[in-house]
């Protein structure tokens, strides 16, 4: 019995948690204006081509970019089972949407949020930049704003609408619960967790 009551609180646990990335990404501040747009990263696929999320990311990215004629930082090292970095990737996405090379930096290194974060930081130094908006998928944006103001960016977000059904948005909010969870533990007990 014992048994069954903790794994009912465990799952009313992180349904709670679904219901807090929910309301999160539903109630974001609106979007100010930007020097810079951060776009992170997500999935390519063994072809070389853009994950579905990615590309929606990207496409929000160029059409922020259409409206703001400001520097882009895409964000997103090469994973095991990917052609190429996320980031090159996106670069070219990007180009190939009318973005100019010459307004694109690229961290070709993280793997995380925080390291895109970090690494964005550090691209971003010697430019005059005051305003970034972090471009990512919805469910995604209120964690990386949050990463983005603890490294010191004032933040405002475009989350790119998920759009793959039911299955998808649990497994996504599911898992963005847990990172919220790994987030607060790195933030407030200071625990070295990548």
């Amino acid at each position: 019995m014992g048994l069954a009551w903790l794994a009912a609180l465990g799952l009313a646990c992180i349904v709670g948690l679904m219901g807090f990335v929910y309301y999160q990404e539903t109630h974001l501040p609106p979007i100010g204006d930007s020097d810079v747009i951060i776009v992170l990263g997500a999935q390519v696929k063994p072809d070389g081509e853009p994950s579905l999320q990615l590309q929606w990311r990207l496409d929000a990215a160029a059409k922020a970019w259409q409206e703001r004629n400001c520097l882009v930082i895409v964000c997103g090292a090469q994973g095991s089972n990917e052609p190429a970095p996320e980031a090159h990737v996106m670069r070219d996405v990007l180009i190939a949407q009318g973005v100019p090379e010459e307004a694109i930096l690229m961290d070709d290194q993280s793997f995380n949020t925080r390291q895109n974060i970090q690494n964005a930081v550090t691209l971003l130094e010697g430019h005059d930049v005051e305003d970034v908006l972090i471009v990512t998928s919805d469910y995604h944006l209120p964690r990386a704003m949050s990463i983005a103001e603890d490294a010191g960016l004032s933040a405002s977000g475009l989350g790119s609408p998920t759009k793959l059904g039911l299955r998808f948005w649990v497994k996504n909010h599911g898992r963005e619960a847990l990172a919220w969870i790994k987030y607060w533990m790195q933030k407030y007990l200071h625990l070295p967790l990548e």
